[in-house]
């Protein structure tokens, strides 16, 4: 072998094997989630959904309503804030007999969370997002895990609302949708879900409801947080020795930001609290409290900016080579076709996302990197970002934002 070649090959073995763990690593999940089951029995119990709504556009929070109460709750308490009088007026008008609307003066949505819970007095609660909507058969299907007595809370299958009312949102729900088919099942067969999303999660009353106050006041490095309330909670659950497993069969809708600076700031939002909970997780030692394969998961949360600067050090390295086009272009293919392998489960379900393959490549590389980078230096920023005082709806997901949605897809989802 010439002495050049050596040299070569010295450089990017590294890279090599950093690729062989990686891709072991995806293959090792992907068959875990494919061969995990949703628990399926007759367990029923009293449930209450505790929504925080504050600024929430009122037609979302109508229609998501509806389809929480079609599925008849023991209760339903919507902690409004106490300036969103017009959503106050239009629910109450419609009469539901199991909807409480309590007025509140939010100080963050975990104050709001806090003051519902202390309002519960059922078996479990189930939290739900103002902007979410259910499924056929979700409150029954995830209530079915709590029948084993060790089984503390219970994530859910997510997606977009209507994905294609934006590019965005189809971006988005191609992420997601590869969270809830090829991530959480594989750690929710072990019991180890290390965030149970807040957009639709259920919790056993009597372990998540007197860690309330953990959950209002939690402090990192002096500050009061304010997001990541869900991932907070999962931890407070993880904690104390409960699992947290994963129902696919619970299946929820989300609406998500139509917009690219409004994906960018969730994404933000969502990388600053990933490194809060896991940190608070590595320090507490409750990391050592859950499996291996949601540890490992963990750190490659953690570590993606890293990961990911590998691997554009590898593009670097073949720019630098010998024959620099050709390698370049290899390297370029093989990077979408890659993320086209592991976005098989969505694209089995979305066939006709393909032709977003490229767009969706580059946005995992800006989440990867640059986003999470600069949210990892700035993590102890508090804020909701999409949100605000001063607007209706969150940034990009009012029900005006929709109407992009092609005339059949508005139909199936109504």
């Amino acid at each position: 072998m010439p002495a050049e070649w050596v040299s070569y090959v010295w450089w990017v073995l590294p890279f090599g094997i950093f690729g062989v763990v990686s891709w072991g690593y995806w293959a090792i999940r992907k068959v875990l989630s494919a061969t995990a089951r949703p628990v399926v029995n007759d367990f029923r119990t009293t449930t209450t959904v505790v929504v925080p709504s504050f600024r929430e556009d009122p037609d979302v929070l109508v229609r998501c309503l509806g389809t929480w109460v079609a599925q008849r709750p023991t209760r339903i308490i919507i902690v409004l804030d106490t300036e969103d009088t017009e959503a106050q007026g239009r629910i109450e008008a419609l009469k539901y007999p199991t909807v409480e609307v309590v007025m509140f003066e939010h100080h963050g949505k975990r104050s709001a969370l806090g003051h519902g819970m202390r309002m519960v007095d059922t078996e479990l609660v189930i939290f739900a997002d103002s902007d979410t909507s259910w499924e056929e058969g979700l409150h029954d299907a995830v209530q079915m895990p709590f029948i084993d007595p060790s089984v503390g809370a219970v994530s859910t299958r997510q997606n977009v609302y209507r994905p294609r009312s934006s590019v965005w949102r189809r971006v988005a729900d191609w992420i997601i949708d590869l969270r809830y088919t090829d991530y959480a099942p594989a750690m929710g067969r072990f019991g180890g879900v290390i965030c149970a999303s807040g957009r639709t999660a259920a919790y056993r009353t009597s372990v998540i409801v007197p860690q309330v106050e953990k959950l209002e006041r939690e402090m990192f490095f002096g500050r009061q947080c304010i997001a990541g309330d869900d991932g907070r909670m999962t931890w407070l659950v993880l904690s104390q020795g409960f699992r947290v497993t994963h129902q696919d069969s619970a299946r929820a809708l989300s609406m998500f930001p139509g917009t690219f600076r409004a994906f960018v700031k969730q994404r933000v939002r969502w990388s600053r609290n990933s490194y809060r909970c896991y940190l608070t997780a590595i320090g507490r030692g409750w990391v050592f409290k859950v499996p291996l394969i949601s540890q490992i998961a963990m750190m490659q949360i953690l570590f993606t900016p890293v990961t990911m600067f590998t691997a554009l050090a590898y593009v670097v390295l073949a720019v630098r080579s010998e024959h620099p086009i050709p390698a370049l272009l290899v390297a370029v293919i093989w990077t979408v076709v890659g993320r086209g392998i592991r976005g098989f489960s969505h694209l089995w379900r979305r066939p006709e996302d393909i032709v977003i393959l490229p767009l969706v490549t580059a946005m995992i590389i800006l989440v990867a990197l640059p986003i999470k980078t600069f949210a990892l230096f700035t993590m102890n920023k508090q804020g909701w970002l999409t949100r605000s005082a001063t607007t209706r709806g969150g940034e990009g997901q009012t029900e005006a934002s929709l109407s992009g949605a092609p005339e059949a897809e508005r139909a199936a989802a109504s």
